[in-house]
């Protein structure tokens, strides 16, 4: 715990007097006032976290956490619980929907096991972008008791934070968040209620595509575990510990760890943005680091969203998880400083300022 109450201090409020230049340049620009939008507004946003007045984001990582849910057994997804070993194999051999986009951005996926039910092993060639960091063989199942004690939330946070260092230490001028894991999004609503206060029937979503039957079991199961727990709101341990897992935890450890380093966060759908809620439970001023890269189908997101105060850059029906929307969102992100850092101002092309009529 005392890592993480030292992370937290070191987390700084952004730079105004930088975003202040930032804007300066962008209305300087070839171009009328704002009107590149979103993208002036995200260079801008960079500058503020970074400190620096042209930010370079050469080196993007990925970081895709995978554990499984003891939940799982309660039938509330589509797919059987092997599928999350099975998928981290997929990543380590470059056929997942991450590592295409991941390529397509010239970003590196780290690929971290938090606590897959099965032992995952890797080869030679696998091993600079696989980390075994397993806390357990997948967690409890919530529905009838906590899904892990205090201690293995505070550990799998710990471990967000020491993976995140690791890397950095190799160059990191951008970080995404993705996940993987069977009946995580069973988790993550869970996470939602207890935060939004809004009733489970509201923000709990199909997941991997399953039936109306079974959506409506996923949502017993959930108000059963929160019944069952009890989850303390103003405790974000309290509440990784009781209906969240492993990856949840890790992530919320990367995002608070990127802050203290003033690294810009791009945050994927449902599961790394409820990771992202924990991570602002424990200290608010992270909000402002966040990224929030697309809007996705499952429906608890856009609550999410609204309570973080987060505008997504993208809505395309996304629900795929894995770091997918955040190799987007860093795509945007890396052409809106290239916007600020290499258009011409009026000034150095010789064109005529608007006459401001």
């Amino acid at each position: 715990m005392d890592r993480i109450k030292q992370t937290i201090q070191k987390i700084t409020p952004i730079d105004d007097k930088s975003m202040e230049k930032a804007q300066q340049r962008l209305d300087n620009l070839t171009k009328p006032l704002g009107s590149l939008g979103r993208l002036e507004e995200l260079a801008k946003l960079i500058v503020g976290i970074t400190g620096k007045e042209n930010p370079d984001l050469k080196n993007k990582v990925i970081f895709t956490l995978a554990a499984d849910h003891g939940v799982a057994k309660e039938k509330v997804s589509a797919y059987p619980q092997e599928v999350t070993a099975q998928m981290v194999y997929n990543f380590l051999n470059g056929g997942a929907g991450i590592n295409v986009l991941a390529r397509h951005i010239n970003a590196r996926v780290i690929v971290v096991d938090m606590g897959v039910a099965q032992k995952v092993t890797s080869n030679k060639s696998q091993v600079t972008s696989f980390r075994d960091k397993k806390i357990g063989y997948g967690t409890k199942n919530m529905a009838a008791g906590p899904a892990m004690s205090r201690e293995e939330a505070i550990r799998a946070i710990e471990t967000g934070m020491e993976i995140f260092e690791s890397e950095y230490k190799n160059g990191i001028d951008i970080i995404g968040t993705g996940e993987m894991g069977i009946a995580n999004t069973t988790a993550s609503s869970a996470i939602t209620a207890v935060f939004t206060k809004k009733p489970v029937e509201e923000i709990t979503g199909k997941g991997t595509g399953i039936t109306d039957a079974a959506l409506k079991n996923k949502i017993t199961v959930i108000k059963r575990a929160l019944e069952i727990n009890k989850p303390q709101p103003d405790d974000a341990i309290d509440i990784l510990a009781k209906v969240g897992g492993f990856e949840i935890g890790g992530l919320a450890g990367i995002i608070l760890a990127a802050a203290s380093r003033k690294t810009p966060i791009v945050i994927d759908g449902f599961i790394s943005t409820a990771a992202a809620l924990l991570a602002c439970q424990l200290q608010p001023k992270i909000k402002n680091y966040l990224i929030a890269s697309h809007s996705s189908v499952e429906k608890g997101h856009k609550f999410i969203l609204g309570c973080l105060g987060l505008r997504p850059l993208l809505d395309l029906n996304l629900r795929l998880g894995e770091g997918t929307g955040a190799a987007l969102g860093i795509s945007l992100a890396e052409a809106a400083v290239k916007i600020l850092n290499q258009m011409a101002t009026f000034k150095s092309a010789g064109v005529s300022e608007s006459t401001k009529l």
